[in-house]
């Protein structure tokens, strides 16, 4: 079932700058082959349940694996019958901003 979820991954006790090893879990993420985009908070990943999953666990384990303490903050949005969630919500979410919204039934992501 198609999943779009955002994800922070983020390693503790490593000092204040992180972008090391944050940079190595966005590796692992874009490295996946799955639709992403990451912002400064959270990174979002779409694809089947499992094959997201199997990201978050990866990327995760990248660091923990090194003996890291991981936290990991994850938000899931699954909707049976859509694909392309990572950019369809944005596109709806424009539309009503400019008055031109559609309903979802009208939409042609299902």
């Amino acid at each position: 079932m198609n999943t779009l979820i955002a994800v922070a991954i983020a390693p503790f006790g490593v000092g204040d700058e992180i972008s090391k090893e944050v940079a190595e879990v966005i590796r692992i993420i874009r490295e996946s082959g799955l639709p992403n985009k990451t912002n400064s908070m959270f990174t979002e990943i779409e694809g089947e349940w499992d094959e997201v999953m199997k990201v978050v666990k990866d990327a995760t384990f990248v660091l923990a694996e090194k003996g890291i303490r991981t936290e990991v903050v994850l938000k899931a949005d699954i909707r049976p019958g859509y694909t392309n969630m990572l950019n369809g919500k944005l596109d709806r979410l424009d539309r009503a901003i400019d008055g031109t919204s559609k309903n979802d039934s009208e939409m042609e992501s299902k």
